[in-house]
């Protein structure tokens, strides 16, 4: 069993997996870890855990220490100095006239590199902007684009709510949003309405996607036929929290009901009384052909063969008298010459082939 705790390094972060150690370590504590970047300061997520050394990760990285002040005070002065090296790689965008929007500046925990995050529409040439900048701070520069929604993330605001953000307060991972999840929950496929400031679908929609699919599970389809007071009505609205519909009756009036109140509506088809006379173990008769004919006898006959009729019998060829029978002619022996050419025919034909 290896004791492991989960660390973010972020307010929404991703939470990351470290070798807790033999630490103390409670949620909210912050504390020093080792990455694939360098030393990075991080939060302490939940309580330490013991977990399997099978179901570890193979990379998995230690928690160093606990944070001191001394680390927190390299962490404001790394804010401070982040702000300046935005507007700084601002200015050489604008001057540059580059077509990328510049999002944030990050610096490592040990000043040993500058992330700059930006977004663009396409592929950038950055190779002189990043010179410039490796000139100007001395430290090794790193330029990487991401997407409009880790732009929301990165840059928060206020949605559409009134709230902040959910991917800068709580989300730590996008989950797929479509527009199947508005139409179930009977929103208005507005684009204005239905989209966040990253111009993409609203994260919300789907929090209760699933808790309405399973509600209208119990609800009739809209234009379904129900049974109402001794009557059938049609349905033609949902309203899948209240679990009630709205019925047409008969007489053009419109009724909100229960769902738990009505029935299906019975349908009046009654099967035919041969078929209720049909003795069992006989097979029932196949369906009707062409012409209206049932069974085979409405069936197109087959081109070229003529239909099988009713076998009669051929007559059979009287016997001739021997006074009708004609005599037969009597053959001639060939001549000499007709025999000579046959016999070299033959032979001709017996002989090989020339090869060419």
């Amino acid at each position: 069993m290896i004791r492991v705790v989960s660390i973010k390094f972020r307010t929404a972060g991703k939470h990351y997996t470290f070798k807790a150690q033999n630490l103390e370590l409670n949620p909210g504590d912050q504390v020093v870890v080792e990455t694939d970047r360098g030393r990075a300061l991080g939060n302490v997520v939940d309580s330490p855990r013991e977990i399997p050394a099978a179901e570890t990760p193979e990379d998995i990285k230690s928690v160093l220490r606990p944070a001191t002040d001394e680390d927190r005070a390299l962490a404001q002065s790394n804010t401070a100095r982040e702000k300046e090296a935005f507007r700084f790689c601002q200015q050489r965008i604008h001057d540059r006239k580059m077509e990328m929007k510049l999002v944030r500046a990050e610096y490592l925990f040990d000043g040993s590199k500058i992330i700059f995050y930006f977004t663009a529409d396409g592929r950038v040439d950055f190779r002189e902007l990043v010179k410039d900048l490796a000139h100007h701070f001395h430290t090794r520069i790193e330029m990487r684009q991401i997407g409009v929604r880790d732009e929301a993330k990165l840059t928060g605001g206020i949605g559409i709510c009134g709230r902040e953000l959910c991917c800068c307060t709580f989300l730590t991972e996008f989950a797929p949003v479509s527009v199947r999840m508005a139409k179930e929950q009977g929103l208005a496929l507005n684009p204005s309405k239905i989209s966040g400031q990253c111009g993409r679908l609203l994260c919300c929609l789907g929090y209760e996607f699933k808790t309405y699919c399973s509600l209208k599970k119990s609800l009739p389809k809209c234009g379904k036929k129900v049974a109402y007071q001794g009557g059938e009505a049609e349905v033609i609205n949902q309203k899948v929290l209240s679990q009630t519909v709205t019925l047409r009756l008969g007489d053009g009036q419109q009724v909100e009901v229960k769902a738990d109140t009505m029935e299906p509506a019975r349908e009046q088809a009654q099967a035919s009384p041969e078929s209720r006379q049909q003795p069992k173990g006989q097979p029932r008769d196949r369906q009707r052909g062409r012409g209206g004919k049932p069974g085979g006898e409405g069936k197109r006959p087959q081109r070229g063969r003529p239909e099988p009729g009713p076998r009669e019998a051929r007559p059979q060829p009287e016997s001739k008298t021997p006074s009708e029978t004609r005599p037969a002619a009597e053959s001639k022996p060939p001549a000499e010459g007709e025999q000579q050419k046959t016999s070299r025919k033959r032979s001709r034909s017996r002989r090989r082939p020339r090869r060419k």
